[in-house]
């Protein structure tokens, strides 16, 4: 039988639609770009007949002759691929529409099925959601093509802005993506356009054919085992909780209180989660038995189980185990900076900036009822700028530079340089020496981690996606070497074995991309080690080690007082406020060599206060702590917030940003004039003093002294009622293991059968499997009938005819996913646990709503996207 490969089946889902898309120009948004980098998907399209691949946020009017040669005629057909709902992603295909004015055809694709869109609270499309978004669509291009008409008649004054703007049906207008984009078009462009809206005057929108279909396959793949949710789709993007005392943060599930959930209040996360996974389940041929540990992931579990009907049931598939897991069970993980390379590499990396500058639209999750505002998360996609490793003096390929090649190519296709005919490439690029470059080294020269690429059979990101930094360094050193040998390229350079150092990784890839030709056949390795080499740089390798010291301090003092835990936060919270203020004296240059920052110390803060909670949970009447302990760390963050008036980007102290600014400058003004004062006193002591006794501006003096006292007591009262809630906040994180009734119930199982320092340090997926697989109990994990199931239970179960519970160690395939995210550490753990478990048969999946950093933890907790 043939092992699971969730790469393999995005892969052939995409030849399954071949049909569609062959002959088309074809657009993506953004998450499915990024999932589709990510799969290695790019060259399976162009072989499958697609004319052009173009970014659909990205539209611009070059589009249209994108593809144009002269043995080819313009292209009829456009195929949409989208992460979205098809009401989020109605404005974009629109002008996709009014900008290709001689299309017959478009044919879209959405991750998110029909059910799905009905589904979704006050969506504006019904039951019949892919139909009736045809009608709307051609009903909009229609109107929209009357109004090209109507203007181009007027002379020179048809904008094509004018024409992208939709008001019908509630859907959304253009905002300011559409302002920013340049329209431009060359003059054949506009000439076809022209003739082409002539022979099309009557019945262009009765000849526009539209077709909607589910692609369900959008989806981030790691390897073949591991995979995530697009950071900018809707599944991803969708709240996980709303606004209440038991939630953190809308893009994490609220705490699990064993309290029966309303159907009315089913977060649109949990919806579309389940839509996903039925039909992740479908692509893969698998037979689910669906346990779930958690509330939200119960919910889920449920609408999983009621989507499930006997026709599935008969059919021939392969049986499956599905575990959900709520991420709230366990946030200590994710905010913690554990040994991966991977982790490592995310964290260092630039992310692509999200795309996502729009409003959403009437009935999308911003606009429900106690939704977020907005639910924005990190990319996947990353740039590893492999431009500042290839530098100039130690790159020279074949005789003129790669940077200064892409350059000229893109300059060539500039249609507002005048120079966009020339056809010497190496003229052009000379010329590059003395223009200003029209794009950056990061955007041009830049890679992004592929799954697909392989040595040997093994992809590059799955053998390092579970290994500590430095096994995986060896092994992108072994691979660079072998990579070496395979183009008979010799290097002058002694490495020593079983150790792979900065300089090692850089001369190998140097060496290794000297020739284009042998760059491109190896661009999976030396992306991969150019990422590493990223992460091991002095400024991120020693902050993240020193996230590592600092979380070990708290760990230990964790296991001895309250009082030393205490201690420990506020040290780090004074040395970081001394940092800052130091750094701000010196200028930004110096700040910049801090280790760790305020927020740095706030997310280590974090940390401390939910081992308190698991150690101390009766110390305080509110929280962890002793009132003395928590009186101790307002006053020190305090101190540091009025000494660091930067730090007031964070959510809780919005508002107060120009007030500390104004408080922190009157403070260095009021040092300075004591500083000029005692100059003058010492001048002048021979001096009259009694001069200006009585005088009324000793008394505007005195007035003004006591307002600025007053601002600073009334600034001072606000910002200690804006840290008592954040320590209000800390309080619900710090009872996690109190408030969690799964936690609550089976930690201690858990505790008794497996002991041991190394156990105890493990994360929840880790402990949970274990346990799983050794077909022990775990507390608080329900299993959801299926429909022959329930059929047994209630019916025939009176004959005799019962079934009995399934056990999750009885499947050979186990599908775990985390509701709210995953990180690399954990999927080196849950590889121990299989391995400890003795059960190597077992194929396991593991898959999470997004890629959780400890960056994107503090964000989620503290940030913008979070409710406190």
């Amino acid at each position: 039988m043939a092992l699971v490969d969730v790469t393999k089946t995005c892969l052939d889902s995409i030849s399954q639609i071949s049909e569609h898309i062959e002959g088309s120009i074809l657009y993506l948004d953004a998450g499915s770009s990024e999932s589709f980098q990510l799969m290695g998907a790019f060259p399976v399209l162009l072989n499958l007949g697609v004319r052009a691949i173009c970014s659909l946020e990205n539209m611009c009017s070059l589009d249209v002759v994108v593809d144009w040669n002269s043995s080819s005629e313009p292209a009829r057909k456009i195929a949409v691929i989208t992460s979205r709902l098809l009401s989020d992603a109605h404005r974009y295909i629109l002008r996709c529409l009014s900008t290709h004015q001689g299309v017959h055809c478009c044919i879209i694709f959405t991750s998110i099925s029909e059910l799905a869109h009905s589904a979704y609270p006050d969506s504006p499309l019904g039951p019949d959601a892919f139909h009736e978004y045809e009608s709307l669509l051609v009903q909009d291009y229609e109107e929209l093509v009357k109004k090209s008409l109507t203007m181009s008649k007027q002379p020179e004054s048809s904008h094509l802005k004018d024409n992208l703007i939709s008001e019908d049906e509630g859907w959304s207008e253009l905002t300011s993506i559409e302002e920013d984009i340049q329209h431009e078009a060359s003059l054949s462009e506009r000439d076809y356009c022209k003739d082409n809206l002539i022979d099309h005057t009557e019945d262009v929108g009765q000849k526009l054919v539209v077709s909607v279909h589910h692609f369900p396959m959008v989806l981030c793949p790691f390897s073949p085992r591991v995979f995530v949710l697009p950071s900018e789709g809707s599944i991803a993007e969708a709240y996980l909780s709303v606004e209440h005392e038991d939630a953190f943060s809308p893009g994490l599930p609220p705490l699990s209180t064993g309290l029966p959930s309303d159907g009315d209040d089913t977060p649109p996360g949990a919806t579309l989660t389940a839509h996903f996974i039925y039909h992740l389940a479908a692509k893969m041929d698998l037979k689910m038995e669906i346990f779930s540990l958690g509330d939200l992931s119960k919910t889920v579990g449920k609408i999983l189980t009621d989507m499930s009907s006997l026709y599935d049931v008969g059919r021939r598939k392969r049986s499956a185990g599905l575990l959900l897991i709520d991420r709230s069970l366990d946030l200590l993980t994710p905010c913690c900076h554990a040994d991966s390379l991977v982790d490592r590499m995310f964290s260092s990396l630039p992310r692509r900036e999200s795309l996502k500058s729009h409003t959403h639209l009437k009935g999308s999750q911003s606009q429900l009822k106690n939704g977020p505002s907005t639910l924005q998360r990190a990319s996947i996609d990353v740039h590893i700028p492999l431009g500042n490793i290839l530098n100039e003096e130690d790159c020279k390929m074949d005789n003129f530079r790669l940077l200064e090649s892409v350059e000229a190519f893109l300059c060539g296709w500039d249609p507002s340089n005048t120079d966009s005919q020339i056809g010497d490439l190496i003229n052009l690029s000379n010329k590059i020496h003395k223009e200003k470059p029209l794009h950056s080294e990061t955007e041009l020269l830049s890679g992004s981690f592929v799954s697909t690429e392989n040595f040997r059979g093994t992809p590059y990101l799955e053998a390092i996606l579970d290994r500590k930094t430095k096994d995986g360094t060896i092994l992108l050193k072994k691979w660079l070497q072998e990579a070496l040998r395979r183009e008979n390229i010799t290097v002058n350079v002694k490495t020593r074995p079983g150790f792979a150092t900065k300089s090692d990784l850089q001369s190998l890839i140097k060496a290794l991309a000297k020739n284009q030709s042998s760059l491109v056949r190896n661009r999976g390795i030396i992306q991969l080690a150019a990422a590493a080499l990223v992460s091991l740089n002095e400024s991120h390798s020693a902050r993240w080690d020193a996230f590592i010291s600092a979380e070990k301090m708290l760990s230990i003092s964790a296991g001895d007082t309250s009082q030393s835990l205490a201690a420990q936060i506020g040290d780090l919270i004074n040395k970081s406020a001394f940092i800052g203020s130091h750094g701000q004296k010196k200028g930004k240059i110096e700040a910049s060599k801090g280790v760790l920052s305020f927020q740095d110390a706030l997310l280590l803060m974090i940390t401390g206060y939910m081992l308190a909670g698991e150690n101390f949970p009766t110390s305080g009447s509110d929280g962890p702590f002793s009132w003395q302990e928590e009186q101790f760390l307002k006053d020190s963050v305090v101190d540091a917030i009025l000494e660091n008036p930067a730090v007031a980007k964070l959510k809780f102290l919005h508002g107060l940003m120009e007030e500390l600014e104004a408080n922190l400058q009157r403070i260095k003004s009021e040092e300075n004039k004591e500083v000029s004062t005692k100059k003058l006193q010492i001048d002048d002591f021979d001096d009259d003093q009694w001069g200006q006794w009585g005088d009324e501006d000793a008394d505007d003096g005195n007035d003004n002294a006591s307002k600025d006292l007053y601002n600073d007591m009334q600034l001072k009262l606000e910002l200690r009622d804006r840290v008592d809630n954040l320590f209000k906040f800390l309080h619900k994180l710090s009872s996690l293991q109190r408030k969690n009734i799964p936690s609550r119930d089976w930690t201690m199982a858990l505790e008794t059968n497996f002991g041991g320092d190394s156990y105890t340090s493990k994360g929840l997926l880790y402990k949970l499997l274990t346990r799983l697989l050794s077909r022990k109990d775990v507390p608080g994990l329900e299993y959801h009938s299926s429909t022959v199931g329930r059929l047994f239970k209630s019916g025939f179960g009176r004959f005799g005819l019962g079934q009995a519970k399934p056990n999750l160690a009885d499947q050979n395939v186990i599908l775990v996913f985390v509701i709210g995210g995953i990180n690399g550490l954990e999927v080196r753990e849950v590889q121990e646990a299989l391995s400890d478990s003795g059960r190597p048969d077992v194929e396991l999946i593991l898959g999470g709503t997004t890629l959780l950093t400890p960056d994107d933890m503090l964000d989620l907790l503290l940030g913008n996207s979070s409710y406190i």
